[in-house]
């Protein structure tokens, strides 16, 4: 039976698009719609370029938790994957979807993540720490900002001269590469 997924994103969308062309391939999920929080995100019109509706909720939505619980439920969503989503997730969804809610983070968890650490940031803080090694962490999400328990990570080495845009790319490859790989495998297994 194929799982129903939503994807959760707040910006460009390049990575929910990845995820929902690797699904629109495969017979063990479907991503059944993208929400966000952001009215002008590009992830709208990737979403909605690939078939698949995409929503935007208000501050107090989210906050509140039943408006954007009702729609999970019309579109019947078991898991919840996140993809350059940068509010923390409320805990009416957290109860709601315990166990059964990922994300990916552009460093190597538990170093630089947390609050305000996402995108250029994230780095940024790699190349100002003097990092050699950097990379992707995909794990579950609680009630704290990249604090759950990690399901893998992949890494890719810092070059001399690295630059933060540079360094994004490679990241990015690895996102490109591994999300939609773990994310088949964890909706296939026990997600606890």
């Amino acid at each position: 039976m194929k799982e129903n997924i939503a994807i959760f994103a707040s910006g460009n969308g390049t990575n929910a698009e990845n995820i929902i062309r690797y699904f629109q391939e495969k017979k063990t999920a479907e991503v059944r719609l993208v929400l966000t929080n952001r009215q002008k995100a590009p992830v709208r019109g990737r979403a909605a370029s690939l078939g698949v509706p995409c929503f935007c909720f208000t501050k107090d939505e989210w906050e509140a938790g039943t408006p954007v619980l009702d729609m999970l439920a019309r579109h019947q969503v078991d898991a919840i994957v996140l993809a350059g989503f940068l509010l923390r997730v409320s805990p009416a969804i957290l109860d709601r979807y315990a166990g059964h809610i990922i994300n990916i983070h552009p460093s190597l968890l538990p170093k630089f993540g947390g609050k305000g650490m996402y995108g250029t940031h994230v780095h940024e803080a790699v190349l100002a720490a003097g990092e050699q090694v950097s990379g992707i962490t995909i794990h579950h999400v609680d009630g704290h900002y990249d604090e759950g328990a990690i399901i893998c990570q992949h890494t890719c080495p810092v070059l001399p001269g690295d630059t933060p845009e540079t360094l994004a790319q490679r990241v990015h490859g690895l996102e490109y590469a591994y999300y939609p790989r773990v994310i088949e495998e964890w909706v296939a297994g026990d997600r606890t």
